[in-house]
């Protein structure tokens, strides 16, 4: 097949309005990178830097997102015939 015929097909095709929409649960988890305290929220963090009882610094910030898939159902890409 040639690069022409190829390139027209995926133009065509590619259209990201057409992905399966996936249901998800996500969670975003503040946390201190030295001892591992996870935080409520950015702003109890902010709290804990501020605070001069404590050796907290900006560096010290972690933030992770948690994302759980509930229900994935049949996806892959399909080989046409």
């Amino acid at each position: 097949m040639k690069k022409e015929v190829i390139r027209n097909i995926i133009d065509k095709e590619d259209n990201m309005n057409d992905l399966p929409k996936i249901p998800v649960e996500a969670k975003e988890i503040i946390k201190h990178k030295r001892t591992g305290k996870i935080y409520e929220s950015k702003a109890a963090f902010d709290a804990d830097v501020a605070d001069p009882n404590t050796d907290t610094t900006n560096d010290d910030f972690r933030q992770d997102l948690e994302v759980k898939v509930t229900r994935a159902g049949a996806m892959g890409a399909f080989t046409k015939k």
